[in-house]
């Protein structure tokens, strides 16, 4: 079977498809894991234990930079699909990949960023805050280790196998996942970032 030409559409899951509900399921499960270690660490964002607080700890800039790198790759990931509708094996290959190394730069930023508040003495054994910082944001890390392991499982079946239906909307699913851990990094960013610099 030839690869599609350039102007060959690719049919994406249908919406009402069982595999797509149930993939909506598990991130709506997700949604629920986040939101409990969201409600914790508004809890204890407060428990310091006579430690620094987010103000002092936390670089805004940083973070910043860390949130424009993974809404940049939210935007490649968009154009990768795009690609996919549109049966262009070689830019979703492009994309996917441009995707990749700034999902990678952001996940770096966040371990260095953990490594430095170690290295300081600021770990998640000082003080209530820290442990629910620690937990909420490497459980995002988490989530996008295993979005950037996705990423390479697939884009190995697309160099190999070209756009096969599976693969289609295994790529999809993946697309679906990157965008809603962006969004989780919003909050993130909103609530613990943002809000800690300005209700210090």
């Amino acid at each position: 079977m030839s690869e599609p030409t350039e102007t060959t559409l690719i049919k994406t899951p249908d919406a009402s498809s069982k595999n797509v509900f149930g993939f909506w399921v598990y991130l709506m499960t997700d949604c629920v894991l986040f939101a409990s270690l969201f409600a914790t660490y508004a809890v204890l964002q407060s428990n310091t234990n006579g430690g620094p607080s987010g103000a002092v700890l936390f670089s805004l800039r940083y973070a910043l930079t860390e949130t424009l790198i993974l809404l940049t790759s939210s935007f490649t990931c968009g154009l990768g699909v795009l690609a996919l509708n549109r049966g262009h094996k070689d830019k979703v290959l492009k994309w996917f990949s441009v995707t990749f190394i700034l999902g990678l730069s952001f996940l770096v930023m966040e371990i260095n960023e953990f490594n430095h508040l170690v290295q300081q003495g600021d770990s998640w054994r000082r003080s209530g805050f820290l442990s629910s910082f620690f937990t909420l944001v490497s459980t995002h890390g988490l989530h996008i280790t295993i979005g950037l392991l996705w990423m390479i499982v697939l884009m190995i079946q697309v160099l190999k196998k070209g756009l096969k239906p599976g693969t289609v909307r295994r790529l999809t699913y993946l697309a679906m996942f990157w965008h809603f851990l962006d969004v989780v990094w919003i909050f993130i960013f909103t609530i613990v970032y943002l809000r800690g610099a300005i209700y210090p």
